[in-house]
């Protein structure tokens, strides 16, 4: 069935009106919607036994998310019928699957929103630095059957961050502001789980002071980052004490930190916090050949093993990309340290401001009674459209403001049962 993807009406952005015409994106046209719309069926019947010995089983949060994927962006699983206020002109958005890590277009637009919140109400001003912390590949297996433990392995984590700020600080209550990413997959979509961190360089002092970290030393770090993984693995009867004490010998334990730069500007850390909660895989990276059933994968690598353009059976690359889709009660992004939100709240309660903001970027203080229109202003789409190139139309039936200069949108109705539509259309 093909679909309209506008109404028969002008369409808004015509003559006489200020706004751009709205281009729909096609969800059909995508590598990653094909693949999934040919191959996926299959792999639910083979799963079971090519895959659940390497990638466990198939859950059911996959396969949810799969689906909702493959109705995201499509009129004849619903829309809703847009209205411009100023030429009267209609078109029609469809609804998002708004998917979790899974749809390259809905995480987008997560991580527009989430990295203006970042900007507007988390982020000290500040510099901050880049933390990477791996596993080795012994120890990846134990976090592909419960996913619980990922949330385990961040809190090891934030542990080890402040003990190691506080030691190199030579003050233990001085607390860095943390920002700690969960991820599962490699440069090619494999399932590697490791933690990217944002954190503040150096840390906080009670009364808000913040004392600037000395050069950091990532062998120290990765040296207490082994010691409290493999201690926490034995306290949770994972690992057996010998065998820990043998990994702790190794000459190459696996193990790894990376410490980054320092990042002086606040743009450059909303990049390392957008680049650490990002989805698997770009789909620029992809390339389906339908007739050989492949997937073409270009590596995120300049140099390393998995550097270069991968071949993988579609299949294979289906395995690998659900075992990425986060469980419903996953939680892959933590705040800790200065940013958990009790310490937060305690220091708010108390008047006490973390660091004092340059002369021009001082902010005045946002009265409580325009809280309301302040959180609609932070969502207007022209903010967010600087940060994602194209993001989808929503909204709760307001206008759907570009700009202040601009003519608004509004929500005319929201049509979920598309088939009412169909035989009304051929009656």
């Amino acid at each position: 069935m093909e679909h309209a993807t506008r109404s028969e009406r002008p369409v808004a952005g015509g003559d006489g009106c200020a706004r751009a015409p709205y281009t729909p994106r096609r969800p059909q046209t995508s590598p990653l919607y094909r693949v999934l719309a040919d191959h996926f069926e299959t792999l639910e019947r083979v799963h079971e036994e090519r895959f659940e010995p390497t990638h466990g089983p198939l859950r059911r949060a996959a396969r949810r998310a799969v689906g909702r994927f493959l109705d995201c962006g499509l009129l004849e699983h619903g829309f809703a019928r847009v209205r411009c206020d100023a030429c009267r002109a209609e078109f029609l958005v469809a609804f998002r699957c708004k998917g979790r890590q899974f749809c390259p277009s809905c995480h987008a637009r997560r991580l527009a929103e989430w990295s203006l919140w970042l900007a507007e109400r988390l982020l000290a001003p500040v510099a901050h630095r880049q933390v990477v912390l791996t596993l080795p590949k012994r120890l990846r297996a134990y976090l592909i059957y419960d996913r619980r433990r990922l949330g385990l392995l961040s809190r090891v984590a934030t542990r080890t961050l402040r003990a190691y700020v506080g030691a190199a600080l030579g003050e233990r209550a001085a607390v860095p502001g943390l920002i700690v990413c969960a991820q599962t997959f490699g440069s090619v979509a494999h399932f590697h789980p490791h933690l990217h961190v944002l954190m503040t360089d150096g840390g906080f002092r009670r009364d808000g002071t913040f004392v600037p970290l000395p050069a950091p030393d990532a062998a120290v770090l990765e040296a207490l980052w082994q010691r409290a993984v493999l201690a926490e693995f034995v306290r949770q009867g994972w690992l057996e004490e010998d065998a820990a004490a043998a990994m702790m010998s190794w000459p190459h334990s696996g193990f790894g930190a990376y410490l980054g730069p320092r990042i002086e500007d606040r743009e450059g850390a909303l990049r390392v916090a957008r680049y650490s909660a990002r989805a698997p895989v770009a789909e620029s990276r992809l390339r389906y050949d339908a007739e050989r059933g492949e997937v073409e994968l270009v590596a995120d690598r300049v140099g390393g093993p998995y550097a270069g353009v991968h071949r993988l059976a579609a299949l294979e690359f289906l395995a690998r990309w659900v075992d990425h889709v986060p469980e419903h009660y996953e939680v892959r992004v933590r705040y800790a340290g200065a940013y958990a939100t009790r310490r937060r709240v305690w220091w708010r309660r108390r008047g006490v401001e973390l660091v004092a903001a340059p002369a021009d970027q001082v902010v005045s203080a946002e009265p409580a009674a325009d809280w309301p229109a302040l959180r609609a202003r932070r969502r207007r789409w022209a903010e967010l459209l600087r940060m994602v190139f194209k993001v989808e139309v929503e909204t709760d039936g307001q206008p759907l403001l570009l700009s202040d200069r601009e003519p608004a949108r509004t929500a005319a109705c929201f049509i979920a049962n598309t088939a009412l539509v169909l035989v009304a259309k051929r009656s």
